[in-house]
């Protein structure tokens, strides 16, 4: 038997990962004195109010080795297999928690998958890895496909400022200086499980309009491309791109998911992001 392990930065809802039977491990959210998991203690909507209303910047945690222990007790019992997917180690902890974690349990079957992206793209590995383990898959077979899945995806997206990915250490200050100076909306994108520029425009609306271009020329149509769009605190952008992206490409039109608290710490509200896997080579 296989067990999956995921976490909030999957952006699946608690509530669903619930239903689908899989542990899901929160990450920790910060703010002065005050921590919250960003599960059931603090969902994204109640973490962009308080964001806004703080006079200094949150920060965020990974799950500690202590939080997956009692998960690898109880779901490797029996010679049982469980296998994590964590988001990249390049941008958080969480892999090293899990890992570190592991540890304890010399001798069990689990299996720790660094997936290099975050976000709905997670999201979707799990998704896909949660039906291949019901379908009966063995696990060398399982972590072998979730990571050439994890190859294949794309993440690019467009965030109103550059300041919470720079004092949050995930871009440095030369590349602030010069976004902030040139008052440009740039594209990032997720390569290799760190976040790099893409290509700069003037205006967050040509920055998004591009979006929906590199969508058109990369993203194969059809279900197996797992096309989404993510957000934070812009649900009317994102449904607005989610039409105009089925309308103008004849793709089905692509699920909305909001991001949430640990990934907007960096990202700050605004941010609008499309994920989709490309075709094998």
């Amino acid at each position: 038997m296989i067990t999956l392990i995921a976490d909030t930065i999957s952006s699946i809802p608690p509530s669903l990962a619930v239903e689908m039977g899989i542990p899901y491990v929160p990450q920790i959210v910060i703010f002065g004195n005050d921590s919250y998991k960003d599960d059931y203690e603090m969902d994204t909507e109640t973490f962009i109010k308080r964001l806004r209303a703080s006079p200094e910047l949150p920060k965020t945690a990974a799950p500690s080795p202590a939080m997956y222990a009692p998960l690898y007790e109880k779901y490797t019992a029996d010679g049982n297999t469980v296998v994590v997917l964590a988001p990249s180690g390049d941008v958080s902890g969480t892999l090293r928690g899990a890992t570190v974690g592991a540890e304890d349990f010399p001798g069990r079957d689990i299996r720790i998958i660094d997936t290099r992206t975050v976000g709905s793209g997670l999201g979707s590995i799990v998704f896909q890895a949660h039906k291949w383990v019901h379908e009966g898959m063995d696990a060398d077979t399982l972590v072998a496909k979730v990571k050439e899945m994890a190859r294949r995806q794309r993440v690019y997206f467009v965030v109103d400022t550059l300041e919470y990915l720079y004092k949050g250490g995930r871009i440095g200050g030369a590349k602030m200086l010069m976004g902030s100076l040139l008052q440009v909306k740039p594209i990032l994108q997720m390569t290799d499980g760190h976040i790099e520029p893409l290509e700069n425009q003037r205006t967050k609306r040509r920055a998004v309009a591009r979006l929906k271009e590199l969508v058109a020329a990369e993203c194969p149509r059809g279900d197996e491309a797992r096309l989404t769009i993510m957000h934070g605190d812009a649900l009317d952008e994102a449904n607005v791109v989610a039409d105009e992206i089925a309308a103008e490409t004849g793709m089905p039109r692509p699920e909305i998911y909001n991001l949430p608290p640990a990934i907007l710490v960096h990202a700050g509200p605004g941010i609008i992001a499309v994920s989709f896997f490309v075709k094998p080579d």
